[in-house]
């Protein structure tokens, strides 16, 4: 098994606890849960995923390579976001390859290192860089989220 294969592993098994935990209630950090409907089969997905502030405004901002959630929100024309009890229906605007750099450079620039990081990790930028993670715009998809 190769290394990104056991990263990806891990991360699900992550994403299953903090998911698990939401429901009960616990509410931590920038996560909620993203429930939306498979491109494909129509069935209600659920995802633990961040939602980040910048510039007064929310976004969704891809973090893997080839995350199944990514698809799905660009075919949904709405969405449920939870966090703790607390459910609100939303829709995910996607930015723009241009109007995404200004916006993954200020996400970088103001987060902990391990943001950054994680991006060069996952193979969306070429280092861990505010410039390096923004010239990667068009391998990251990033999501206003609108209140419905």
């Amino acid at each position: 098994m190769s290394s990104q294969q056991r990263k990806r592993r891990l991360v699900n098994a992550a994403n299953f606890m903090m998911i698990g935990l939401q429901r009960v209630g616990i509410a931590f950090g920038p996560m909620q849960l993203l429930t939306l409907a498979g491109r494909r089969t129509g069935k209600l997905r659920t995802f633990a995923i961040a939602v980040v502030p910048v510039a007064g405004q929310h976004y969704i901002v891809q973090a893997f390579p080839k995350a199944a959630w990514v698809a799905n929100a660009r075919a949904a024309d709405q969405v449920t976001l939870t966090r703790g009890r607390r459910s609100r229906l939303a829709r995910l605007v996607e930015l723009p390859v241009e109007a995404r750099r200004p916006v993954l450079r200020q996400l970088v620039t103001e987060s902990p290192a391990s943001v950054g990081k994680r991006y060069a990790d996952n193979g969306l930028s070429p280092s861990p860089s505010p410039d390096d993670v923004a010239a990667s715009a068009e391998r990251i998809a990033v999501f206003r989220v609108e209140t419905v």
